[in-house]
């Protein structure tokens, strides 16, 4: 396992060659001091975990590592199937103009198609996410005070790899002089 600044593990998310919309997240509070802790899986393309902190409104900081290869049953049981409350995207910028303009036109087609019929939440997100290209989509347990308990059985399951990544998201905010993240 290696650990990386977490854009670095993101980008790694975006560049995967799977199915955009198989991916499945749990995220929230670290166990203890400043910052978040974010799971994300998919059955192809590993699992991923990122510790991260805004160091102000404009800057997010941290580390993160791929954890597994695969995603079995047992890690897979901790991430959710299926939420309509909760979604998660990762986007990648318009490659040009021309290409900004499409995804527009696109999206503002899935849009009047989902005005004009019954449509679900989830549905429209998911054909948005497909407009746009999302390289990474699905549904998310997210606790933006507390930590899921799926964060921690995750963090059980994988507790070698959250003491490294503990050890060196600690040195970041170390490193950064903050004594608390921006709220």
């Amino acid at each position: 396992m290696r650990v990386r600044d977490w854009q670095d593990i993101v980008e790694d998310v975006v560049d995967s060659d799977v199915d955009p919309d198989g991916w499945r997240a749990v995220a929230g509070d670290r166990a203890s001091g400043v910052g978040e802790d974010l799971y994300v899986g998919h059955p192809s393309g590993g699992v991923y975990q990122l510790k991260t902190y805004a160091k102000n409104p404009f800057e997010v900081k941290g580390v993160g590592a791929r954890l597994a290869r695969s995603l079995d049953d047992e890690i897979g049981s901790y991430l959710p199937e299926q939420s309509e409350a909760s979604r998660f995207a990762v986007q990648r910028a318009p490659e040009d103009e021309d290409d900004a303009e499409e995804k527009a036109r696109h999206l503002e087609e899935v849009i009047k198609a989902h005005a004009d019929a019954p449509t679900t939440p989830g549905d429209l997100f998911d054909d948005a996410m497909e407009a746009l290209d999302s390289p990474a989509f699905g549904p998310m347990e997210y606790d933006q005070y507390d930590r899921p308990d799926q964060l921690e059985g995750l963090s059980t399951t994988f507790e070698e790899a959250e003491e490294l990544l503990e050890a060196e998201f600690e040195d970041v905010v170390e490193s950064d002089e903050v004594g608390k993240g921006f709220y």
